[in-house]
């Protein structure tokens, strides 16, 4: 009995092709969707799947069009991770820097692809917060709002208020305080 299992061992064994032993394809983080990044620094985005053996890396439009190195701007380089360099203002260009990417992995053991990856470049700009007037006769409450330029929004969120640089701190009673400005978190432009 041991000597046909064994033979019938054998026979799978040599029938095994050395390229179905231990071949595999996996994501080693899927839940990258989206990458903002700043103009004036640059990102670089790995391929977020892999292999064993080592598998083929390739990025893609959301499209399905392959990418191209565009040099000084993108590139993808040979381990699979996607590059896109820093750059000024006027050499924006929506189809590389606000565009769906995915990457794929390929080997013996098949083809996968990543979810769709949303890169975003930023452009670091100034910009001005104020507080909204507002009027309240004495003793009521009044409602301040910190406005913020719509361009900016998206990226920016108050952290505290102040009055004469001495933070509010929500739920105390501060007499006559009117608050001077609110503090933000990011300077970041579209």
């Amino acid at each position: 009995m041991w000597l046909v299992t064994f033979l019938l061992l054998l026979d799978s064994l040599h029938k095994a092709r050395p390229e179905d032993v231990g071949t595999s394809l996996y994501f080693v983080n899927d839940s990258l969707q989206q990458v903002t990044f700043s103009s004036s620094v640059g990102v670089v985005v790995p391929c977020p799947a892999a292999g064993s053996p080592s598998a083929a890396l390739r990025w893609y439009l959301a499209t399905g069009d392959d990418i191209y190195d565009v040099p000084h701007i993108r590139h993808v380089h040979a381990n699979g991770t996607l590059q896109l360099y820093p750059f000024s203002p006027s050499a924006f260009n929506s189809f590389i820097h606000d565009n769906d990417y995915f990457c794929t992995a390929e080997n013996a053991a098949g083809k996968i692809r990543s979810p769709n990856i949303r890169v975003k470049a930023v452009f670091r700009e100034p910009y001005t917060v104020r507080v909204e007037d507002q009027r309240s006769m004495r003793g009521n409450v009044a409602v301040f709002k910190c406005l913020i330029p719509s361009s900016v929004q998206e990226y920016v969120s108050v952290v505290s208020w102040e009055k004469d640089t001495v933070s509010i701190i929500p739920g105390k009673k501060h007499p006559g305080a009117a608050a001077d400005g609110c503090s933000l978190c990011g300077d970041w432009v579209k």
